[in-house]
């Protein structure tokens, strides 16, 4: 009998208790059961055979139920331990994206704090400046530029102040801002605008200046309407006086700097017609020893660029030379370098100037209201010097420093050679990929480059 019909026979019995294997040999099988109480168990082998032993039901149902019961406990013992992970862990995310805000906050903080020190200049609530415009009114505007809107302001104090706002699709950014705050604020002379202050307040980024009423000096020396209104003794002094700034740039401030973006309605005129150099968001400061930089980014605006910055991206002083060069043409002419027409001619401002300078009449360059009231040697003395400034070689050009001295002396002038960037119409317009057209600039074409 095998233990399967061992157990059979047991269970019909109601008065066996027990049943196994019957092996008391090596070997051996059949079915041994026991009835009534559990006696000569010995006969088992001694090293070890399995017992069946019949149980009440109720003694079974116990051992179920107990079994259920443990695993409702093991179940919601589990069950807490891993709802208590999961609340400490949110806690404890909790707890540092907390951390994380207040340092972000005292990292923000910080920022603006050092900022505002580094600024070294007062900063204005965004409500003074809105209520000194009108909330920025279109009555109040006084232009735009490549930075943004300029608005005309007052101050509860009746102070007139010009404020540039950041326009969010100006092509110069929070790097410019940045650099022109960084810069002027450190820059003290009266031939450059003063920087009252400025104000950052969520997305928004102003500069706040003192008010020029005399707006720029474009508005005077191009066209007929105001163009008389500045005698050439006028136009001498504001010659002078930008040279001064740039040779303050270049040489006295704490920094040289190299402004980049000299051009006419970036000098502003005060009540008294004094010039004030503005716009510095382009500019760069050279540390040291350091005399020129190379970049991948041009900025600036065409027609004012020298050669080795306008194709390669060389800069220096004599890049401001340059520019400082054609803005004294343009001074002396009444007619923008850019976009000069004669009919006689193909080229721009410096050829037509350059032409007539070796023809022997260079002050036929000088505007007629000029020519007939104005100081026929001081004319001629600018017009040398001006084209002194736009050399093709910056090494051939003369430093601020020099221009400073030729302007208030009567010694005599070197001869200038050929001046360099002279275009003529006749060749392909091109753009130059290295020329960054989102940065302070007029909507013009830069022709093929050709020395003549």
């Amino acid at each position: 009998m095998n233990l399967k019909e061992c157990r059979d026979r047991c269970l019909r019995n109601c008065s066996c208790m027990a049943y196994t294997n019957l092996d008391i040999t090596r070997g051996g099988s059949g079915c041994a059961m026991w009835f009534g109480d559990l006696l000569n168990i010995k006969q088992l082998q001694s090293e070890g055979q399995d017992l069946y032993i019949r149980v009440s039901a109720s003694e079974a149902e116990l051992k179920k139920k107990s079994n259920v019961r443990l695993a409702i406990i093991l179940t919601t013992v589990l069950g807490a331990f891993f709802g208590f992970l999961i609340v400490a862990c949110y806690i404890r995310r909790s707890r540092r994206k907390l951390t994380d805000e207040v340092e972000d906050n005292n990292l923000s903080d910080k920022e603006n704090k050092d900022e505002h020190e580094d600024m070294e200049l007062a900063v204005f609530e965004f409500g003074t400046i809105a209520q000194a415009t009108d909330s920025f009114s279109f009555r109040y505007k006084l232009g735009e530029g490549g930075f943004g809107p300029v608005y005309k302001g007052t101050l509860p104090n009746g102070q007139e102040i010009a404020v540039k706002r950041l326009s969010k699709s100006s092509g110069q950014g929070l790097k410019e801002f940045k650099n022109e705050v960084k810069l002027i604020a450190k820059l003290q002379h009266r031939n450059l605008v003063r920087l009252l202050g400025c104000c950052i307040q969520g997305v928004e980024r102003m500069l706040v200046y003192e008010y020029m009423p005399n707006t720029s000096l474009d508005a005077f020396i191009f066209g007929q309407k105001h163009s008389e209104v500045l005698t050439w003794s006028k136009r001498f002094e504001i010659i002078c006086g930008i040279a001064r700034g740039l040779l303050y740039l270049h040489q006295d401030s704490r920094l040289r700097i190299i402004h980049r973006d000299l051009k006419a309605s970036n000098v502003l005129l005060d009540s008294e017609m004094n010039p004030k150099i503005s716009d510095f968001g382009m500019a760069r400061a050279f540390g040291g020893d350091q005399t020129e930089a190379n970049t991948n980014r041009v900025v600036g605006t065409y027609g004012y660029m020298a050669p080795e910055y306008a194709t390669d991206g060389l800069f220096s002083v004599k890049s401001d030379v340059f520019s400082f060069g054609i803005l004294l043409l343009e001074i002396i002419s009444g007619r923008k370098n850019r976009g000069f027409y004669h009919a006689d001619q193909s080229g721009n401002l410096i050829e037509h100037a350059w032409i007539l300078w070796k023809e022997g009449k260079p002050l036929d360059v000088a505007d007629d209201f000029l020519v007939g009231t104005g100081d026929l040697s001081e004319l001629l003395r600018c017009i040398n010097i001006s084209l002194l400034c736009v050399q093709q070689h910056p090494e051939e050009r003369p430093s601020m420093s020099s221009v400073v001295h030729m302007l208030g002396s009567h010694n005599e002038l070197p001869s200038p050679n050929q001046p360099g960037f002279l275009f003529s119409k006749k060749f392909k317009a091109y753009s130059s990929p290295d020329i960054d057209r989102s940065s302070s600039r007029n909507e013009i074409s830069l022709s093929l480059l050709e020395a003549r």
